[in-house]
């Protein structure tokens, strides 16, 4: 039982020892954060993984980023959209905006294709409650790309 000390009064309960990890306790602090920080970037990385689009849909969602974008920022000044479907938006405009990705660019794949995977995340939840009507009405691309669209989120119908 290394590193497990017994106090005195509390019978046969080991309590861990002030000198666990470094014997500092902003150093044991430090490199907590530091392991539970890494777990959840592992998490958000097994989650986009699972989330991704499959097949050529990813190639798909690459070729739209530029229509999808100005698509973003119209459904956010929307006055006639729910405030939660706004909010949503702007902070996914916020998270494009900056420079940190959740993928560093020079992983393979994923790399780039992190942020078109959030943007297909964020848009199938939007799509589904703001309704195809509204979306189709902020599309500044082509049909086609409309059409790309809706299989990225799921609503083949009425397309």
């Amino acid at each position: 039982m290394a590193g497990l000390a017994l106090r005195a009064g509390h019978g046969l309960f080991p309590v861990p020892s002030a000198d666990v990890l470094t014997g500092s306790f902003w150093w044991d602090l430090l490199l907590g954060i530091v392991a539970a920080l890494l777990l959840a970037w592992l998490a958000l990385v097994l989650a986009l993984l699972i989330a991704r689009p499959r097949g050529g849909l990813l190639r798909e969602a690459l070729r739209l980023l530029p229509d999808v974008l100005r698509l973003l920022r119209g459904l956010a000044a929307d006055d006639t959209l729910a405030r939660g479907i706004r909010v949503r938006l702007i902070l996914l405009l916020g998270y494009l905006a900056l420079p940190i990705d959740l993928i560093p660019d020079f992983v393979p794949v994923l790399g780039y294709a992190d942020d078109a995977i959030i943007i297909t995340v964020v848009l199938r939840g939007v799509v589904r409650r703001a309704g195809l009507d509204a979306v189709r009405a902020h599309w500044p691309g082509t049909e086609d790309g409309f059409a790309a669209l809706a299989r990225l989120t799921g609503l083949r119908r009425g397309v």
